[in-house]
């Protein structure tokens, strides 16, 4: 039997509901998991580890080095891993965790829900069984497995805040559908490299997101001091305001005067940013931007702060983060 170990880290799936309001509670939840799913000893050996308990919308880069060096001390007891995450910031750490563990040769499943494992009509059971499975199987990269679909960690994105059908990964198919059987699909092919743990995250880094009628001069305002890395959620390909008081394009060439890096990402979930289809992209290009392609803003995101915290050079930043490191981008 395959011995997987199974991590908690605190999120929707952890919460008790038995006094009215859910709050997280750490102290009732192996309990509870134990007797509202049994049958988790019929698929593998569980061993449980509570790394920390935490709603994730406060986890943070600290907490995703905590989890790779953790997995990577723990590498070799265990068949696969299983982190239990709430699903707000589940896809950033799924992300995160896709290039701190590079290499892998076993799974790294992360899962929760949307309802507490203590209502009677939680999707957390049937998550938890799916994950478990899973990472018994040969899957040997980071994954989100969600209401019956297993997706590639740094693909997926949250489509949804009260469906159990919460994820999606909008540029690339499912990794595995499970039904009566579970079929697999695409997944990363087997490596020779050696497995590799990178815990260092740098938060350098600021996410701007273009709307219309954004008043540039407001930005002027914000001290980008710290910031190595500017990454633009911008519209469709790319664009972004060009003429007049609200044209975008002087506070960028300031931005790269003072050593900033332009990243540009899409707001649309599907599809890749195309600088070079219009003119604004042609423009920022030209300033030296580069884009995202079809990757998410969670994949974007983690991989610069991964990126910021391992290599000194922007140049082979630049470089490095238009290559698919983890299966993240479409080359």
């Amino acid at each position: 039997m395959k011995e997987i170990l199974l991590i908690q880290t605190g999120g929707t799936i952890a919460m008790d509901i038995t006094h009215g309001e859910p709050k997280l509670d750490p102290s009732k939840w192996s309990e509870l998991m134990y007797k509202e799913v049994p049958e988790l000893s019929e698929i593998a050996k569980i061993e449980i580890e509570q790394l920390f308990f935490e709603d994730s919308s406060d986890v943070s880069p600290d907490h995703w080095s905590r989890l790779i060096k953790y997995i990577s001390d723990c590498y070799g007891d265990y068949d696969g891993f299983v982190i239990l995450h709430g699903t707000d910031t589940m896809a950033y750490t799924a992300s995160a965790l896709s290039f701190g563990l590079q290499n892998l040769k076993k799974p790294v499943i992360l899962t929760g829900s949307q309802v507490p494992m203590s209502n009677i009509r939680s999707d957390a059971r049937r998550n938890l069984v799916n994950a478990i499975e899973m990472a018994t199987l040969p899957l040997n990269e980071v994954a989100i497995c969600f209401n019956d679909f297993v997706y590639r960690g740094n693909r997926a994105t949250k489509m949804s805040i009260g469906d159990f059908d919460a994820f999606a990964s909008p540029n690339f198919p499912p990794l595995a559908e499970i039904g009566l059987h579970i079929e697999i699909n695409n997944h990363l092919p087997e490596t020779k490299k050696p497995f590799l743990s990178l815990p260092s995250f740098r938060d350098e880094v600021f996410l701007l997101k273009i709307f219309p009628g954004l008043n540039a001069s407001m930005l002027d305002d914000i001290d980008f001091s710290d910031v190595r890395v500017l990454i633009i959620e911008a519209f469709g390909s790319g664009n972004f305001p060009l003429t007049g008081k609200r044209s975008l394009l002087p506070f960028f060439k300031k931005c790269v005067e003072n050593g900033i890096m332009l990243v540009i990402t899409s707001q649309a979930a599907y599809d890749a940013v195309e600088l070079e289809k219009y003119e604004s992209g042609r423009k920022a290009r030209e300033l030296g931007a580069i884009s995202a392609g079809d990757m998410t803003t969670e994949a974007t995101l983690t991989k610069i702060m991964y990126l910021l915290g391992n290599y000194s050079s922007d140049d082979e930043i630049k470089e490095l983060f238009q290559k698919n490191i983890a299966g993240e981008l479409t080359e």
